[in-house]
């Protein structure tokens, strides 16, 4: 039996309705979290993070977990650092000038950033929906490619109001608003993903939590009701401790900073619920290599063994080539060398696992 010439079927459908897309793409751009530990568990890969292309990618957490941190303060200087525009929708009225500007943010030129101050959901769907209207006229003609690429930071949605609280707030009356912001927030993320399926445009943006009451589902809710668990293309949940330990990781009396537990509950590419931990000192901001030592130590294994063992105090490193001991040293000795060496040690050796299942199923098929 001939098969269906199914490229025909597919010029007819797109011809016919313009509006769609087709075919298949890799995300051309991926925004760098600032930390090889949160890329890591977002992506699969520690130079990776968050995908920009069509993608809603959400950031949430209790108060002070550092959502703004790091998605305008390290993202959003990573993506004006690699010609990514961005508008930040700030409906919590705390970013100011001074505290973008410490990080390196480059705030007057407005073809870089801008900021729009929203507090309506209503408001925030015509601005976005409008730049897209805008952005679609001017450059569908273009090669995907050669598209700016832009990214959306809506900073928060938990604090977003709805119509109907605005109008009771005027009459002094706060009845709530019968379960719109729910609905509304749903569709805020459908119909971005709906239009945005096939431009290099992007939206991350950050939410409240609050504690879970069930025994069956420990973790915390996000703001927003259950759309907001599967809507989203990306979910990374945030927790904190304070941090009271030295960039050696020996125990401190005093309050450094703040320890960061990320949990990936929502990823399409590696295994989701992935967690991992890493350090916000607040004299030096964001390191990029913590957390590396536990990943390795604790979390990923290879053969059946970490990948950095521990043998009384001192910390040990079999190649991953052939399991031969490379150095042996205590923790406080291991450099940012050692790390950048073990990553691409380990990427190698996941890429060969990859190859070998490929052959393994080619010759599989051949045999039968």
């Amino acid at each position: 039996m001939k098969p269906m010439d199914l490229s025909k079927f597919r010029k007819s459908i797109t011809k016919t309705l313009p509006s769609i897309s087709s075919g298949f793409r890799d995300p051309s751009f991926w925004i760098d979290t600032g930390s090889y530990v949160l890329n890591y568990i977002i992506s699969g890969d520690f130079h990776k993070g968050m995908p920009l292309d069509g993608k809603f990618n959400l950031l949430v957490g209790p108060s002070g977990t550092g959502k703004s941190l790091l998605s305008i303060g390290v993202m959003g200087k990573y993506c004006q650092d690699n010609n990514v525009q961005i508008v930040i929708l700030d409906t919590e009225n705390a970013i100011d000038k001074k505290w973008g500007e410490n990080f390196g943010l480059d705030l007057e030129d407005e073809s870089k950033i801008v900021r729009i101050s929203v507090s309506l959901l209503d408001d925030m769907a015509a601005i976005i929906s409008s730049f897209i209207e805008e952005y679609k006229k001017a450059y569908d003609a273009i090669p995907y490619e050669e598209r700016p690429k832009i990214l959306f930071i809506i900073d928060s949605l938990g604090m977003a109001t709805t119509s109907v609280e605005q109008e009771q707030f005027e009459k002094g009356e706060m009845k709530g608003d019968m379960g719109k912001k729910p609905k509304q927030l749903f569709s805020l993320c459908r119909n971005f993903l709906a239009s945005c399926s096939d431009q290099p445009i992007g939206v991350l943006a950050t939410n409240h939590t609050y504690a879970s009451q069930s025994i069956f589902k420990p973790e915390d809710i996000i703001a927003g009701g259950g759309a907001m668990e599967y809507a989203p293309s990306i979910i990374v949940a945030l927790q904190k401790a304070k941090l009271k330990e030295d960039e050696n990781g020996v125990k401190t009396t005093d309050v450094k900073g703040i320890k960061v537990k990320a949990v990936c509950r929502k990823t399409r590419y590696t295994k989701p619920f992935q967690d991992a931990e890493c350090n916000i000192p607040w004299d030096s901001g964001l390191d990029r290599y913590s957390g590396l030592f536990e990943l390795f130590t604790e979390t990923l294994k290879y053969k059946d063994r970490p990948v950095i063992m521990k043998e009384g105090s001192y910390c040990v490193y079999y190649s991953l080539k052939n399991d031969e001991q490379v150095w042996k040293k205590y923790r406080k000795s291991i450099t940012n060398e050692d790390y950048d060496m073990i990553m691409k040690d380990w990427e190698d050796w996941e890429n060969s696992q990859k190859l070998e299942k490929v052959i393994s199923i080619d010759t599989n098929e051949e045999v039968e």
